[in-house]
């Protein structure tokens, strides 16, 4: 959790920005246990910053993505020499990295619920709440150096089932290092990794294993921006 101080300012972002929730801390807690020094990281949806500022130090180098120019502006405030890339996940992004973070928009969404503002961004995930979370999956492996391991953060309205079917079909493997549980939602945060060549059986991959379970206890805008072709 941060200072109070820095907690504060963070209830200071603009309405198009995601603010830091249960679901931000969950990813941050997962994130900085499995962070190493050694690692070139990437955050995907970098939002209001949080992970950013924290990780930037734990971590050889990171570079932060959103495609919310919003979500930049908030990140460029807190963490001011960390590269800022304006892109659709991994849209114009040639390199491979050890720890890739990120924490989508998971929830299902009807199109009748956008409001059409940039914030929509940051919570729709479709009609089955999976859309954006398939894209990811479909690219993650190429940008995974290796040995490489992605953080993904997901609601059981999500579905964790289905989820980790889609990662199997890519050739990841998906487990469950961390859960929280509230009233109306468990979420969970998923380490996922290529498959080994060698060694494993297809039927491992649509194993999740849950290691651990957590009761519910303007400055200069720098960034390169990355237009759809």
């Amino acid at each position: 959790m941060l200072p109070c101080g820095q907690q504060q300012d963070f209830d200071c972002i603009s309405e198009e920005v995601y603010p830091p929730a249960e679901d931000t801390y969950l990813l941050l807690k997962a994130a900085l246990a499995e962070a190493r020094s050694e690692d070139r990281a990437m955050e995907i949806g970098c939002g209001s910053g949080i992970l950013v500022l924290e990780i930037s130090s734990v971590v050889k180098c990171l570079i932060a993505t959103d495609i919310n120019p919003h979500a930049l502006l908030a990140t460029r405030s807190r963490a001011r020499d960390v590269p800022l890339v304006r892109a659709d996940l991994f849209r114009g992004i040639k390199g491979r990295f050890d720890l890739i973070l990120f924490n989508p928009p998971y929830l299902p969404f009807l199109p009748e619920e956008r409001s059409g503002h940039w914030i929509d961004r940051a919570l729709d995930g479709g009609e089955s709440g999976r859309e954006t979370v398939g894209r990811f999956l479909q690219e993650l492996e190429d940008h995974l150096l290796p040995g490489g391991r992605a953080l993904l953060l997901i609601s059981s309205l999500t579905g964790l089932p289905e989820v980790t079917e889609m990662a199997c079909s890519q050739g990841l493997y998906a487990e469950a290092v961390l859960c929280e549980k509230y009233f109306f939602e468990q979420l969970y945060v998923l380490r996922i990794r290529a498959k080994e060549k060698t060694g494993e059986k297809p039927n491992d991959l649509a194993k999740v294993a849950l290691h651990s379970e957590l009761k519910s206890s303007s400055a200069a805008l720098s960034f390169f921006e990355i237009r759809s072709i």
